[in-house]
């Protein structure tokens, strides 16, 4: 230690000021005060306050009053208190009744071969290191590593026992050595192992801690491969043929043997085992020791079974019969011997004696070994046990003295130094324990005599060549040291070629020890404390960012945080880790930089709150392709126009939400327009329903489930009620108006029944029968809910339980609806199997597309199956299977689209091919709503690519040949759309598609407004045509004409061409008013006033332009008419501006200049800090005050200028300031014409004192014997903080520990 700090127990007298050691003070009270240190300027002090009276000597009658050396410095006891001492008790040391921790701690051993990573000395990059970091981030526990006797790895493992069981799993995967084996079991048995989605399997690699690969089903081995641990694979292997024995068809028997008699049926190294297995020709499964199990499992044919139940149980029996037992009492710590490498000793002894030796586990304490076999063999196996014994007991334990920090470089980098020794010398174990300054030997006397010296050899050679030395920095700057990935500390380790110790931030220690060669050391250390003193002098400020930006502030692939970092360079930005859920980001660099940083990040976080505001609007799902528009054209554009991100849900969601995200006006804007789009397609209304908020919770129903049930049975239309307590009454119902009445009838009688009695009851029925209960378009549902009243709610896709139905309503129509569906679910569970006559031509339509259409039947009739036969066989015979009901139900659904197949017509539609894609619509949306309402097949033609562009012609050429000249009677090929289906429904969809075929008007616009309909980049008209959905032609700008083309559906055409003429109105009005607003006005000002009128960062000019609504412009540098300002706008707000301006001017031509003269010692004082007092000086007095620059001529000499009263007031406090701060600055220099030397001391002001004796104290060790009493003064004694120690003669204080 460099400082010595004197601790002691004293007494300190509130009387005479004075220390007093366990004695009380006749002048005063004395107060407890339990630490005092006692350092050179405490002590001169305390030598320097005693009185005269008090130090003029000491009588003997006040010796015996004074304290003993060792009352007043206790030495630190060296022994602990013996067996039945107690500490005094007190209010701390009382027991406090222990809590129970959620917290559970287990600790996992990896023996030295199983060790996947053996080499921990790399510091921030070792492998190791990574995985435990990886570990503990991903389970959430904590990890602490160290090595074993063995050299093996122990981990010790703390948390929850969610997250341990978690890390477990990880350290066998990821820290052991993974061994595999391969296992064969029949092919039809992998199944069984990997079990129903993969459970089994799961839970399997869970338990045995292991990875096992199970060919895939096209593979036709049948080998089971198993990776993990040695102890895994076992496990693992023994429950794969369990599972498999279990599956298999041959015979299988279980045995339940007791586990004692095991080793016997086994036979040393499995030969017994083998034997048996090869005899009888049956697999024989005996669980391995590790498995407390007794069951052995035997398959094969009967006749092997048999006969190998028969042979293992001749052995059970005759073993049972005629062994005996024998118990030893071994030591503990010899098991492991007994046991063996890897067990092999446990196996030689069976193999050679036949006698079976049971070991107690590890985590008994029992130290009983037990002998069983044979009365006439335990005596040589008894011999062979204390044989090994007696080799364990000669064995020595011997200890090196070596500093603990040279013992990674006695055990050398990967262990090649001591592996050099343990080769050599194999049955000495060699033990390094952290914080201790020896090394444990272990093994044969003469082996370990022989390796204490070579180690010894080895620490006298470091110690001659090595040195440390520890130096102190701020635990915050460690990390920063490190670098990233370690690569500032291994830079300099490489570099220096030594060894740097920092402590982990949970020990809080700012102590980093640093050991090598001690040019080296010295080396490091005057560059780790370079890099250090750095790092104090920088800043570092922790900004409070919400972790949900932080993704949005990096950017993709670190894109948008590069930028700031670029223009920030020397400052250092750190994220937290997205686990730990931390708002913190951590700048740190030079303070100006990180200000200008933190400035600039905090309005790009503002920007994003701003943005970040959100709100769903619900739209009718049949109209999300309408607000998406033709190729996104409408989406696109609000985004655009409103600044937002609007989020669809999927076409395959059943949602109807659409999110905008972005400003909260941008969003209501966005919200607004898409509700519109909504509102012009369908005839949408908004009502409002009043029913009790006591009532809302219980038509809501459960998730939703009741208040959902009316909005899909009332076509779609959205029901809002208020948020739950704010005791409004009202419920919003929007949608088309019949809907939007159905569902306001079925609210109000369903709210009358809540209030009155309502009943609920619960059924159950598989889901496949959920579609046949509802029937067709929710017939068969409303028969019921028609005759009995009460009101069924099926479950949606989103709910857990998807057989569970619901009957509400009063309790006699829930009586006899629930009557009904049970009588209809009990015929559905009655499974039949029928068979109807198909025509084989009508086959392919049933089974085509991969079977949709069965797969349509089975959905809708109850999950029935309907088997058609094989393709290629001639049979007419159709199997159904299913309930009763459902299975006539798709029969007659069947007879149904053979009736519509035998009565299908083909039927012709001629329309000119031009038309056929505006017909078919984005997608083909338009003929699938065709196809789909009037259940009919259309067929497009093909295109006639060389008529594509060219227009349409009678006679045509293709491929280059000349045709004959086609009759114009006889429609084109490309031309004729083909139907088919029943003749009615054919004629419908004809009528159908001819209505979708685009009519052409023309509408008059003056050609000078065609540029501002076109809009920029097209956008103006883009907007009207997908607005109005038609197609808008502009003519040529060299045909100067004024005719637009409006093309589309008849029904648009007239929505269109009022909004073309409504739109011609708005740009004319802009026209005339564009006219209006190029007022133009040029006024003269002397261009010294030009900088009064623009003020302040340009505040006036700009309160002018924003008042009158005008455009003010000055001229530039180079302008000839340095004094001319224009004003431009509407002409009365043209003139108001210039009227502004002359004000301005007139005040300005009233004001005067007046130099004044302040001493320059008080112009600091007067500005302030910033500006502030000479901007509050200049803003109550109406003034503009000018301070010379540095290096003025005259820097006393300080301009006002503004109104002449103003001045003169602003003069006369400025100088009555400076005569109030100038006599302070007077005082201030007279003050430090007389301030003492900085050497001087108080002490030499005063009067000289008597002489003292100071403090003093009996007993002390200088007070016998030659040696003296410590000089308070010497540095050696005392030496300063940081100040080297240098070896000097031993010192009264005692032996220095360093």
């Amino acid at each position: 230690l460099s400082v010595y700090n004197l601790v002691f127990s004293s007494l300190s007298c509130t009387g005479c000021r004075g220390w007093h050691t366990r004695t009380p003070c006749k002048r005063g009270i004395s107060t407890m005060s339990s630490v005092a240190v006692l350092t050179q300027e405490s002590f001169n002090e305390h030598r320097s306050g005693l009185q005269p009276e008090q130090v003029k000597g000491i009588g003997a009658e006040d010796e015996d009053s004074l304290p003993t050396y060792k009352d007043a410095f206790p030495p630190l006891p060296e022994k602990p208190l013996p067996e039945g001492v107690q500490e005094t008790g007190n209010a701390w040391t009382s027991k406090i009744k222990p809590l129970k921790s959620s917290l559970i701690t287990q600790v996992f051993h990896v023996p030295l071969e199983e060790r996947k990573y053996k080499d921990i000395n790399q510091f921030g990059e070792g492998d190791q290191a990574k995985v435990c970091l990886d570990i503990m981030h991903k389970t959430g526990a904590h990890l602490e590593l160290s090595m074993a006797k063995d050299q093996g790895l122990s981990i010790m493992v703390s948390g929850k026992h969610d997250a341990v069981m978690k890390a477990r799993k990880e350290i066998v995967s990821r820290l052991q050595t993974q061994a595999s084996a391969t296992v064969a079991i029949p092919k039809e048995h992998h199944r069984f192992v990997i079990g129903k989605s993969g459970e089994k399997l799961q839970e399997l690699e869970l338990k045995t801690a292991t990875k096992i690969q199970i060919p895939r089903p096209e593979d036709p081995s049948n080998l089971i491969k198993i990776s993990g641990t040695k102890e895994g694979l076992e496990k693992a292997k023994h429950e794969i043929l369990l599972i498999s024995a279990e599956q298999d068809k041959r015979a299988v028997e279980r045995m339940n043997i007791e586990k004692v008699y095991h080793p016997f049926i086994t036979g040393a190294y499995n030969k017994l085992v083998g034997e048996l297995m090869q005899e009888t020709g049956a697999r024989i499964n005996v669980p391995p020791p590790s498995v407390n199990k007794t069951e052995i499992v035997i398959t094969g044919e009967k006749e092997q079974v048999a006969l190998a139940i028969a042979k293992i149980k001749k052995i059970y029996e005759e073993k049972k019969k005629n062994a005996t037992t024998i118990a030893v009492e071994v030591k503990k710590s010899q098991h492991k011997y007994v046991i063996g490498p890897k067990g092999n000793t446990l196996q030689e002894i069976l193999d050679r004696t036949g006698v079976s030796v049971e070991i107690p586990p590890l985590d008994s304490s029992s130290e009983t070994v037990i002998l069983r076999g044979e009365p006439d063999r335990l005596g040589q196996a008894l011999t062979e046990v204390y044989a090994i014994n007696f080799t364990a007991n000669s064995y020595t334990v011997s200890s090196v003295s070596a500093p603990s920090w040279l013992h990674r470089f006695i055990i050398g980098k990967k262990g090649q130094n001591l592996a050099k020794i343990t080769q050599q010398m194999p049955k000495v174990h060699i033990e390094f324990t952290e914080g201790e300054d020896k090394i444990t030997l272990e093994g044969p006397t003469k082996d370990v005599q022989i390796v204490h010296g070579q180690i010894e050899v080895i620490v006298t050679d470091l110690i001659s060549r090595m040195d440390y030395t520890e130096i102190s920095v701020d635990p915050k700057f460690h990390r920063h040291l490190i670098g990233k990935g370690g690569a500032n500390i291994n830079r300099i380790k490489e570099l220096h070629k030594v060894s740097v110790r920092i402590p982990p931030d949970n020990e809080k220690s700012n102590l980093i020890r640093i050991e090598g060669d001690p040019q080296g050391v010295q080396e490091a250390k005057k560059e780790l404390l370079e890099l250090a003193s750095r790092m104090e002098n920088e800043r570092t400020k922790d900004m409070i960012i919400e972790q949900r930006f932080h993704r949005a502030i990096i950017g993709q692939k670190g894109e948008k945080i590069k930028e700031v970092r670029d223009k920030f360079p020397e400052v250092i930005i750190n994220f937290p880790d997205p686990t730990q859920k931390s708002d913190i980001v951590q700048l740190r660099g030079p303070r100006n930089e990180v200000e200008k940083c933190t400035k600039f990040m905090q309005k790009i976080v503002a920007e994003m709150v701003e943005n970040s505001f959100s709100v769903s609007v619900p739209i009718f799902k049949q109209f999300h392709k309408n607000i998406i528009g033709k190729g996104g054209a409408n989406i696109k554009k609000i985004r655009e126009e409103t600044n937002t991100k609007i989020d669809l849900p999927a076409e395959n969601s059943n949602s109807e939400m659409i999110v905008i995200t972005g400003k909260k006006a941008n969003c209501e804007a966005a919200k607004n327009r898409i509700l519109a789009i909504q509102k012009e397609l369908a005839n949408i209304t908004e009502l409002e329903v009043s029913i009790p908020s006591k009532l809302h919770n219980s038509l809501i129903g459960s998730k939703g489930r009741f208040v959902r049930s009316i909005m899909e049975e009332c076509g779609g239309v959205h029901i809002h009620f208020p948020t739950e307590g704010s005791g409004i009454d009202a419920v919003t119902i929007r949608g088309p108006v019949e809907e939007v009445e159905k569902a306001k009838k079925q609210l109000l009688s369903l709210a009358e029944e809540k209030q009155t009695k309502s009943h609920t009851v619960e059924l159950r029925a598989k889901p496949e029968y959920h579609k046949f209960l509802i029937g067709k378009g929710g017939g068969n549902i409303r028969k019921v809910r028609d005759s009995t009243g009460a009101r069924i709610i099926f479950p949606t896709a989103e709910d857990k339980d998807q057989e569970l139905i619901t009957v509400i309503g009063t309790e006699e129509a829930v009586a006899e609806a629930q009557k009904e569906l049970e009588a209809l679910i009990k015929s559905l569970d009655n499974v039949v199997e029928d068979f109807m006559i198909v025509d084989p031509k009508h086959h392919r339509f049933f089974v085509l597309r991969r079977g949709q259409v069965l797969r349509e039947i089975a959905d809708e009739y109850g999950g029935v199956m309907v088997s058609f036969p094989r393709t290629g066989t001639q049979s007419d015979k159709v199997t159904l299977k299913g309930a009763k009901d459902c299975v006539e139900a798709a029969k007659k659904r069947i007879l149904e689209l053979i009736e519509d197949l035998d009565a299908q017509v083909t039927m012709e539609c001629v329309i000119p091919q031009k038309f056929h894609r505006s017909i078919m619509g984005p997608k083909g949306s338009r003929i699938q709503q065709i196809t789909k309402d009037h259940n009919v097949q259309i067929k497009f033609p093909d295109r006639e690519d060389q008529q594509a562009d060219a227009p349409v012609q009678e006679n045509g050429e293709a491929n280059g040949e000349v045709k004959e000249p086609a009759d114009p009677l006889v429609p084109k090929k490309c031309d004729v759309i083909v139907l088919s289906g029943r003749k009615e429904r054919c004629e419908a969809a004809v009528e159908a598609l001819k209505a979708l075929v685009p009519v052409t008007i023309a509408v008059e616009v003056p050609f000078e407004l065609h540029r501002y309909i076109i809009g920029q980049k097209g956008s103006g008209i883009r907007k009207m045509m997908d607005e109005f959905e038609v197609n808008i032609q502009v003519p040529a700008h060299e045909l100067q004409s004024d005719i637009i083309s409006i093309s589309g559906l008849a029904s648009h055409l007239d929505r269109a061409k009022e909004g073309l003429l409504e739109r011609v109105k708005e740009l004319q009005a802009e026209q005339e008013d564009r006219a209006l607003r190029s007022f133009k006005l040029i006024i003269t000002v002397d261009p010294k006033y030009h900088p009064k009128i623009i003020g302040r960062k340009g505040a006036i000019i700009t309160q002018i332009r924003n008042q009158h609504e005008v455009n003010i412009q000055f001229p530039e540098k180079n302008d000839e008419n340095q004094d001319q300002i224009t004003i431009t706008g509407y002409e009365q707000n043209a003139l108001a501006a210039r009227d502004a301006i002359q004000t301005i001017v007139g005040d300005l031509e009233e004001m005067i200049s007046e130099d004044i003269t302040l001493d320059s010692r008080v112009h600091a004082r007067i500005i302030g800090a910033r500006g502030k007092g000479i901007r509050k000086i200049m803003d109550e007095f109406k003034v503009d005050v000018r301070f010379p620059p540095s290096g003025a001529a005259d820097p006393n000499l300080v301009t006002v200028t503004g109104r002449p009263e103003q001045v003169d007031e602003a003069i006369d406090h400025l100088l009555n300031l400076e005569e109030e701060y100038l006599s302070d600055v007077v005082e201030n220099e007279a003050k430090m014409a007389y301030m003492k030397p900085s050497g001087s001391t108080a002490s030499s002001m005063e009067e000289p004192r008597g002489p003292s004796k100071g403090f003093v104290v009996r007993e002390a060790p200088w007070a016998s014997g030659n040696e003296k009493a410590p000089d308070m003064s010497s540095s050696e004694e005392f030496p300063s903080f940081g100040a080297p120690v240098t070896n000097a003669r031993s010192s009264p204080w005692g032996p220095k520990r360093f």
